[in-house]
């Protein structure tokens, strides 16, 4: 016959294993909740002002700032101030083609309030409550969701996540924002990132080509987050999160959940089946008098910002020209 204390040690051994598995199954699921939970409180908030239109989908406007008053990366740039650099509209629409367009920051248009100016005066004007404001006023289209980074805090995010695949086909020696760049692809960290960003002047396409490459630095970070590895390495999770919630400032109405979905709409805006490029500009070097030279759109823009809108634009409408 068994010991009588046998089976009670088996069942409190078998207890033992049900409770090591129900503790592992909780701190599995815990874990992604209380990150959420966490990250949530770590976002800045920003007053963006209300949207003056209602239209359907969801609209996030993405403002790359530059300040160059206290970054020393910047001390060699005569340009004092802070600026939008990085203008894009991430547009996710009830159904068709989610889209990811840069509006160059030297388009030319009224300000409202102000009259007609380069795009991206409305931020030094007004900041992201009057960038907003223009933006809509010139698309037509509701910013639901305002996100704002500091092209600075750029590089922390790239390196954060190890690092990340760039390509640009031309060799690359600028002295403005310092990228030296043998043609090719390569693994780059924060600080060429931030460089391949920012390069203009020696970009045939100038400021469109300049689009083009911020478009690509941030997609491949969104590809390198979305990497399946990430998931059991909570220590990088943390290291991303905190570099990129601290580069971050996002309108009042928007959370950690909103952050979650532009993720997931730039991914697809960036992916076979998505729309990324710009709206049909007729002159790179339209001189109107007094702002310099600026970015001028098509007259049919208003129609293509509506196939924005609805999800009916397709890759060969976002050229860039006609």
């Amino acid at each position: 016959m068994a010991p009588r204390g046998g089976r009670p040690r088996r069942r409190r051994r078998g207890r033992g294993v049900l409770l090591a598995f129900v503790l592992l199954l909780v701190l599995i699921l815990a874990w992604p909740v209380g990150l959420l939970i966490w990250a949530n409180g770590k976002i800045q908030h920003v007053d963006a002002g209300e949207s003056s239109l209602s239209t359907a989908g969801t609209t996030y406007l993405l403002a790359g700032s530059d300040s160059r008053d206290d970054d020393e990366n910047f001390t060699h740039d005569p340009t004092e101030g802070q600026r939008a650099d990085t203008i894009m509209i991430l547009t996710v629409p009830p159904s068709g083609n989610t889209s990811l367009i840069s509006l160059p920051r030297d388009t030319y248009m009224e300000i409202p309030g102000h009259g007609w100016n380069k795009l991206n005066a409305a931020y030094s004007w007004g900041g992201p409550e009057l960038l907003r404001a223009s933006v809509e006023s010139l698309t037509g289209i509701e910013v639901d969701h305002y996100v704002e980074i500091g092209m600075g805090g750029l590089a922390n995010v790239v390196d954060a996540v190890g690092g990340v695949e760039l390509c640009l086909d031309y060799d690359v020696s600028d002295r403005d924002s310092r990228l030296e760049w043998e043609a090719g692809c390569h693994i780059s960290d924060g600080d060429t990132a931030l460089a391949f960003a920012r390069m203009r002047a020696a970009d045939p396409m100038g400021d469109i080509g300049r689009t083009l490459r911020q478009q690509q630095v941030i997609q491949a970070i969104t590809s390198t987050v979305a990497d399946p590895a990430l998931a059991v390495r909570p220590g990088q999770q943390v290291d991303l999160l905190e570099s990129g919630l601290g580069a971050l400032y996002v309108s009042e109405n928007s959370n950690i959940i909103d952050l979650g979905r532009m993720a997931l709409a730039f991914r697809n805006a960036t992916g076979p089946d998505g729309v990324r490029g710009a709206p049909p500009i007729a002159s790179m070097n339209h001189r109107p008098g007094g702002v310099g030279s600026t970015v001028l759109l098509e007259d049919h823009y208003p129609a293509f910002f509506a196939s924005v809108a609805d999800g009916t634009v397709e890759q060969g409408d976002v050229d860039g020209d006609d």
